[in-house]
C-alpha cells in the first residue's frame, strides 16, 4: 500500500507547479518564512488553521478546504492504530451504569 498523498504535495502538484508559482514567492506573499511551506511540502509540517486562512486567503478558496486536506491526512495516517488507540477506555455509558 503506498503512503497516503499528503498536503504539501497536493499543493505543489495541484496548485503551485500548475500556476507557475514558487515556494519562496508563496511564503512571501502570506507573510511566512520560506523553510515553512517547503516543510509543509515535504511532509515535515502540518497545516495549521493559522496557516489554513492563509493559504484560503492565498488562493482565494475557503480555510475550511485546507484545514480539511490535513485532517483526513492526518486520519489516514492513523488508520489500523484505531484498535491500539481506544484500548483501554472505559466508555461514559459504562460509567453511568455503575
Amino acid at each position: 500500500m503506498s503512503p497516503p498523498i499528503t498536503p504539501g504535495e497536493i499543493l505543489l502538484e495541484e496548485y503551485l507547479e500548475p500556476m507557475g508559482i514558487s515556494q519562496n514567492a508563496m511564503a512571501r506573499a502570506i507573510g511566512v518564512p520560506p523553510r515553512a511551506i517547503n516543510e509543509i511540502v515535504l511532509g515535515k509540517r502540518s497545516i495549521t488553521p493559522a496557516m489554513s486562512i492563509r493559504f484560503g486567503a492565498f488562493f482565494g478558496q475557503s480555510p475550511e478546504f485546507w484545514h480539511g486536506i490535513q485532517v483526513e491526512c492526518d486520519f489516514r495516517a492513523l488508520a489500523g492504530k484505531s484498535r491500539q488507540l481506544v484500548s483501554g477506555i472505559t466508555p461514559a455509558k459504562d460509567l453511568l451504569s455503575a
